[in-house]
């Protein structure tokens, strides 16, 4: 069949996780900027920005993943999940290059905005992708890995950049900006060989490739095959159920049953955002100045530490996620979060002053290597903890909950709430640590406990069903007691949905005759 690789689509991993370099494209741009921040070249060619305008440098990015996100919502309805992923690649090689050719902050700045739009549409439209052309029982694993993505952006990134920090001059920081152009070009050529969604393509009309498709992913090309023709039945089945609710609108996020589930979308990527864990990636190197850490050289070495922890922690979740559960990962995650922040906040509080690094008035700590590497040890733990935990259920979850007919809007709307705190948190962290200081950690410490009282009375569990199981999850009620779905509701068989199909064909027979 023309338009994909059938080799391609039969291998469940490629398939699943080829898209997740659009996820790794964040994590280019986190490092790109976390490891300029104590560059002299990057200073001098941007005029020594001070902590409010590096805010909005860094800001910008997001601001526009903020329109890259909700532009979504029509892109991946109208012209396909696969061609958006390709769309999004094109735009980020166009920011690229302006970034790499910055002579200014204004150029910089519209750079960032123009590769912030291609993030957002990216990090929508892939976790959709993933979720409607993975098989149920690694869904999970394989969307977890868009979060393993952006882990190993952040982490080569940053050893590039520590690379060419011995580079004297702008090299120094051009090369690894520039360097982020050939992620993207790989990701929209090697798309082409890649399949569309399925359900999709039903909702377009075109069930003879969605069959084929589904065959060659999850039935080794047989269209008989039984989990294939599950599929197949139930996709159809939930996309003519979708038709008759109404046309696909914005209109349709708030109707009962959707809204709940739009609220936990929304508010899951809030509390991603709120744990402080891009606070961690973005401006480390600001928080371990704080705790003492002075030179270069050795922040820089501290600063990669974390970023191998964070990809190395993401691979246990990546491949239990499914086994663990949505839910329990949530509720430690955020609690643990919430406590090695107090942990950083309460030494930075008892042992630290106003002082000041590199002309800058930052509160510190000075002479005290054992707090110094306690407060870089408890770090490394809230960072392994988002790691392990949060991150990879903050795009597996949102992917999975909605209906075929506003999944695209809903998802994107989820992702949009993600970079709309993102770009208020990488604006307002800069001032905040050099006016409140040791306070900031308390205040996302707060946020995390919040969130894992939010998780415990109101997320069900998702995991091991289909996408079209999951609505009989969510018919249970249960809005603020979640533990009470048993994680059987909603599981069926090929024999369960003929008979189902059946009853439905007798029943409508008799309305006719009468």
């Amino acid at each position: 069949m023309s338009g994909y690789s059938a080799r391609i689509a039969a291998n469940p991993y490629v398939v699943g996780s080829f898209a997740c370099i659009g996820g790794g494209l964040f994590g280019l741009d986190i490092a790109s900027m976390s490891g300029v921040l104590s560059n002299d070249a990057y200073f001098r060619v941007f005029n020594y920005p001070g902590s409010n305008a590096q805010g909005a440098i860094v800001a910008s990015m997001p601001a526009g993943s903020l329109f890259g996100a909700l532009a979504v919502t029509s892109l991946a309805d109208r012209i396909g999940r696969k061609n958006t992923i390709i769309l999004a690649s094109i735009i980020w090689i166009i920011g690229g290059v302006l970034q790499c050719a910055a002579i200014n902050r204004g150029m910089l700045v519209v750079g960032r905005v123009i590769a912030g739009v291609s993030v957002g549409l990216s990090s929508s439209v892939v976790p959709i992708y993933q979720s409607e052309i993975t098989a149920p029982s690694i869904r999970g694993r394989l969307v977890s890995m868009q979060q393993w993505s952006i882990t190993w952006g952040i982490m080569l990134q940053y050893f590039v950049q520590f690379g060419c920090s011995y580079i004297n001059g702008t090299a120094s920081f051009r090369i690894p900006w520039g360097l982020q152009i050939i992620p993207a070009i790989l990701l929209g050529i090697g798309m082409l060989w890649f399949p569309e969604s399925p359900r999709w393509l039903i909702d377009h009309n075109r069930e003879s490739e969605a069959l084929q498709i589904l065959a060659d992913l999850h039935g080794n090309g047989h269209q008989n095959d039984e989990l294939v023709m599950l599929e197949f039945e139930e996709i159809k089945e939930q996309v003519a159920f979708e038709r008759t609710e109404g046309a696909k609108s914005y209109a349709d996020l708030l109707k009962p049953g959707i809204l709940r589930r739009v609220s936990l979308g929304c508010s899951l990527q809030m509390w991603s955002q709120l744990s402080g864990m891009n606070v961690m990636m973005y401006y480390i190197v600001y928080v371990f100045e704080g705790a003492g850490l002075t030179g270069r050289r050795g922040n820089l070495i501290a600063d990669s530490v974390q970023y191998v922890l964070n990809v190395v922690f993401t691979i246990p979740a990546i491949i239990y996620i499914d086994r663990w559960g949505r839910r329990p990962l949530l509720i430690i995650g955020s609690t643990l979060m919430g406590f090695f922040l107090c942990l950083v906040g309460g030494l930075q509080g008892a042992y630290g002053e106003w002082g000041s690094v590199n002309n800058s008035r930052v509160w510190v700590i000075t002479n005290n290597q054992p707090v110094t590497k306690a407060i870089i040890l408890c770090s490394y733990l809230c960072v392994c903890s988002f790691a392990i935990t949060i991150g990879p259920v903050s795009w597996t979850y949102p992917a999975e909950i909605f209906p075929m007919r506003v999944r695209a809007k809903a998802v994107a709307l989820s992702t949009a709430t993600n970079w709309l705190f993102n770009f208020a948190l990488a604006w307002a962290v800069p001032p905040g640590l050099s006016s409140i200081a040791w306070k900031t950690y308390f205040v996302f410490a707060t946020f995390n406990f919040a969130a894992a009282i939010h998780f415990t009375f109101c997320f069900p569990e998702t995991a091991q069903r289909t996408l079209e199981e999951i609505e009989a999850v969510f018919a249970q009620g249960h809005v603020f007691s979640a533990w009470a779905i048993s994680r059987d509701v909603g599981k069926r068989n090929l024999e369960d949905l003929v008979a189902r199909k059946v009853a439905d064909e007798r029943h409508d027979s008799l309305v006719e005759k009468a």
